[in-house]
C-alpha cells in the first residue's frame, strides 16, 4: 500500500505511518500526520461537533494560504488612492494615462496626463467635494463618459474619503433613476451635458466642465481625510438578472488585497500598458484602473465605440504597445477575427497577458488564436469572481 496506518494501543493510543518512499515523499506524510493531530485535537475539544465541519488545515499552513509569502505588505490593507499617491510621488513625470478617440487615435483634448498632473487634478476637486460635505462612506454619484476627467474624478472621490456610485451613461434611464435613488448620493459628478440627458434627482449636481471655475483654483496638495482601508471605496450595481438590482459595496481594502493576492502570478509593473475597455460600472474596470495606477504603468482611456470596433480597437493595442488586456470571452472572440484579418500588418502586438472575466470561457474558441501565437506569448489567464467578491476569485492559465 502506498501508506499503512498501524494503531498502537496501551494506556496512550499511538500511531505509526508507514509509506511507500516511490510513491509518496516524507514531507506529504508529515503533512497527513498534522492534519489527523488537528482533527483528533478537535474531536477531543467537541466530541459532539460534525467531523466535517472540522478544519484539518493547521494554523501555520492556514495562514500561508491566506496570506501568499509574496504579497506585497504595502499592499495590505491600504486606501487605494493612497496607493496611487505614493506613485505619483515617486514618479511625477512618468505617463499616467492617455486617452483615444473612437478610431484608436490619441484625444488633442486630454492628451497624455502625467502621474504628477493627474494627482494634481484630483486634489483640487478632493478639496471642493470635502467642502461639499465628502467624507468616510459617503456615496457620491458619478456619471461621465471615458475620459481623463473620469479616472480624476473617481481619484477625487476617494481622496475626499468617499465612496463613487457609477451611473453608466449608456444605461437606460429608469436604471440610472434607481441607482441614484436607491444608493442616497447626495452629490452627482457629471457634465453639462450628460447632466441635461440625466434622470431628475435631489443630489446636488457638479459639472465638471461648466463648474470647473469653483475648484481649478484650489491646493493641489493632497487632502489629509480620515479615511481608513475599511471605508467605502464604491458601489457597484449587479445588472439585474435576477431580479432588481442591487448595490454591492466594495471597501478599499478589498481591492488592495485583490492585488496583492495576485502580485505573484502577474509582477504587474511600471512598465505596464492597461487599457480601459469596459464601462466603469463593471467591476472589470477595478481592475483595470487600478492595475494600471498601483503599479505605475499607463492606462490607455478608450470610448464605448471603439471597444465595439475590433479592427480599430486592435490596431490600438499595437500602437499603444498595450502589455495587459482584460477580456470578456465574447468580446476576445471578436479581436481573434480582427487578429486574424491583420495578421500581415506590422509590428505585432506587445501582449504579455490577456485576462478573461465575466463569462463562461469555450476553450475551443480559443484554437484559431493558438494556432497564430504561442500560449506563452501572451500568457492567456481564465479569472472569475462576482461583484460581491472584489472582481476576481479564481485564477487558471490556459494552454492549446
Amino acid at each position: 500500500y502506498p501508506l499503512t496506518v498501524a494503531v498502537l494501543p496501551g494506556r496512550e493510543v499511538g500511531l505509526r505511518l508507514y509509506h511507500d518512499r516511490g510513491q509518496i515523499d516524507a514531507a506529504t506524510v508529515r503533512r497527513l500526520a498534522g492534519h489527523f493531530t488537528t482533527l483528533l485535537t478537535e474531536v477531543a475539544r467537541d466530541p459532539d461537533r460534525e467531523p466535517l465541519r472540522i478544519p484539518l488545515l493547521t494554523p501555520a499552513e492556514r495562514q500561508a494560504l491566506l496570506v501568499p509569502r509574496t504579497m506585497p505588505a504595502a499592499f495590505l490593507p491600504a486606501c487605494i488612492h493612497r496607493l496611487f499617491e505614493a506613485q505619483a510621488a515617486q514618479r511625477p513625470d512618468a505617463p499616467a494615462l492617455v486617452c483615444v478617440d473612437g478610431f484608436g487615435m490619441r484625444r488633442v483634448i486630454d492628451g497624455e496626463v502625467t502621474y504628477g498632473a493627474l494627482n494634481a487634478r484630483a486634489n483640487r476637486l478632493a478639496h471642493h467635494l470635502s467642502a461639499r460635505g465628502v467624507g468616510p462612506d459617503v456615496r457620491v454619484g458619478l456619471c461621465l463618459d471615458p475620459s481623463a476627467d473620469l479616472i480624476v474624478a473617481i481619484l477625487a472621490i476617494l481622496k475626499a474619503g468617499g465612496c463613487y456610485v457609477p451611473v453608466d451613461p449608456e444605461h437606460p434611464a429608469d436604471r440610472q433613476a434607481f441607482v441614484l435613488s436607491d444608493c442616497g448620493a447626495g452629490i452627482l459628478v457629471t457634465d453639462a451635458a450628460l447632466a441635461k440627458r440625466l434622470p431628475a434627482t435631489d443630489a446636488a449636481v457638479i459639472r465638471l466642465d461648466a463648474d470647473r471655475a469653483l475648484f481649478e483654483h484650489l491646493p493641489e496638495t493632497n487632502p489629509r481625510t480620515p479615511v481608513e482601508p475599511h471605508h467605502l471605496a464604491y458601489v457597484i450595481y449587479t445588472s439585474g438578472s435576477t431580479g432588481r438590482p442591487k448595490g454591492v459595496l466594495v471597501e478599499h481594502r478589498n481591492v488592495s488585497r485583490l492585488f496583492a493576492a495576485t502580485d505573484h502570478w502577474f509582477e504587474f509593473g511600471d512598465r505596464d500598458v492597461w487599457t480601459l475597455f469596459h464601462s466603469f460600472a463593471f467591476d472589470f474596470s477595478v481592475w483595470e484602473i487600478w492595475g494600471a495606477l498601483l503599479h505605475g504603468g499607463r492606462l490607455v482611456v478608450l470610448p464605448y465605440l471603439l471597444s465595439r470596433a475590433p479592427l480599430d480597437f486592435h490596431r490600438m493595442l499595437r500602437r499603444e504597445g498595450v502589455t495587459v488586456l482584460n477580456q470578456t470571452p465574447s468580446a476576445f472572440g471578436q479581436l481573434i477575427q480582427a487578429d486574424a484579418e491583420l495578421a500581415a500588418e506590422a509590428p505585432g502586438l506587445s501582449l504579455r497577458t490577456v485576462i478573461f472575466g465575466g463569462e463562461v470561457l469555450d476553450h475551443a474558441a480559443l484554437a484559431p488564436w493558438f494556432e497564430r501565437h504561442p500560449e506563452d506569448a501572451p500568457r492567456l489567464v481564465n479569472m472569475y469572481g462576482i461583484t460581491e467578491t472584489t472582481v476576481h476569485v479564481t485564477y487558471r492559465e490556459l494552454s492549446d
